[in-house]
């Protein structure tokens, strides 16, 4: 397989959220939860604007109970948006802002000594949360960002031998500054497959600038969302019976294959040293299910693979140094991957 290196990729990472998959049939009537789920995307959009891939993306690493890394420069509303997204699902949030000098118990708690008992207590880091804003991630040594392994791949915190379970549902939303590198330390791949999608947010058009200049010149505050007019639309319930119905959502043989035959076009590329594991591919097939449920249907088509193959993949590819010499994107190699694989009828 050939990449052109100026070849620009396909539709990005939820890039068309606020539509169905191309060639959709209509599917049965939205239950409670999904209804609420989707009256999420427009509650946020009274404090955010113009960032509805990235609300999609959370909504989906909820239902397959993964986690999200957003990226973007700074200023383009990462901490607001997650705070808007747990104010309308009335859920708690924490935020972390990882430094240099962060600790691993800053963020899992630790064991305190209490001198009135003279025995030791847990106390309870900002992980244990429904949904945790690890602000800048890559600001924090490795150790630290190894905290969080656990944590996100099995939902409790060990500490002293002892498991802690976390809340459900849990969610680690993780930001990174893309053009920032000084003083940073780079998620290593392995912890960057821990992610299940990883959605950049773009500086807004210009439209979509006007109308947040109005927003603060009509007198918005960011660190007001009630005043804004944001209301709880879902619940961490509503969450919870999603994640169930997402787990009944059917995948027909060819589509599973599908994913896999494209997962493994990225093993054979030149112009990749690391290509899509069979977790990555889990990963695919999962997010796939609960785009194809938050738009109405009970089963996968190749649209919705097509659709979340960017932001669940595209993460998980390292390029090879010669390739990014010659100016060679992971998207592109991506979209040339997914192009290459023949699509199931």
């Amino acid at each position: 397989m050939t990449v052109d290196p100026n070849q620009h990729p396909g539709p990005g990472p939820l890039d068309e959220a606020a539509a169905p998959p191309h060639g959709a049939h209509p599917g049965p009537a939205s239950g409670r939860a999904r209804d609420a789920l989707a009256a999420v995307r427009a509650e946020v959009a009274k404090a955010v604007v113009g960032q509805d891939p990235a609300v999609a993306g959370i909504l989906i690493a909820l239902l397959c109970r993964g986690h999200i890394l957003l990226e973007g420069v700074p200023g383009v509303a990462k901490t607001l948006l997650v705070r808007a997204v747990a104010a309308t699902l009335d859920v708690e949030m924490k935020r972390v802002q990882f430094t240099p000098d962060l600790m691993p118990g800053d963020v899992t708690g630790s064991l305190v000594f209490d001198s009135a008992t003279s025995e030791f207590t847990f106390r309870e880091g900002p992980v244990f949360t429904n949904l945790l804003l690890a602000d800048e991630i890559n600001r924090t040594p490795p150790k630290t960002q190894a905290a969080l392994l656990e944590a996100m791949e099995e939902r409790q915190v060990t500490i002293d031998g002892v498991g802690r379970p976390l809340p459900s549902p849990f969610l680690v939303a993780a930001t990174q500054n893309p053009v920032e590198y000084e003083g940073t330390y780079p998620l290593p791949e392995a912890q960057l497959d821990r992610f299940l999608v990883k959605v950049t947010l773009p500086v807004p058009p210009r439209e979509d600038e006007i109308t947040v200049l109005t927003r603060h010149a009509a007198g918005f505050d960011p660190r007001d969302l009630r005043a804004a007019g944001l209301r709880a639309v879902a619940s961490a319930a509503d969450v919870e019976a999603g994640i169930e119905q997402v787990r009944r959502v059917t995948v027909a043989p060819q589509v599973a294959a599908y994913i896999v035959d494209i997962a493994r076009a990225t093993r054979f590329s030149p112009s990749l040293s690391l290509g899509v594991s069979p977790r990555g591919a889990t990963a695919l097939l999962a997010t796939s299910r609960a785009w194809a449920w938050l738009n109405g249907r009970d089963f996968v088509t190749p649209d919705d693979v097509q659709a979340l193959a960017q932001s669940t993949l595209a993460h998980r590819l390292t390029l090879r140094p010669e390739a990014e010499l010659e100016g060679v994107s992971v998207g592109s190699v991506l979209d040339a991957a997914v192009r290459s694989v023949p699509v199931p009828r």
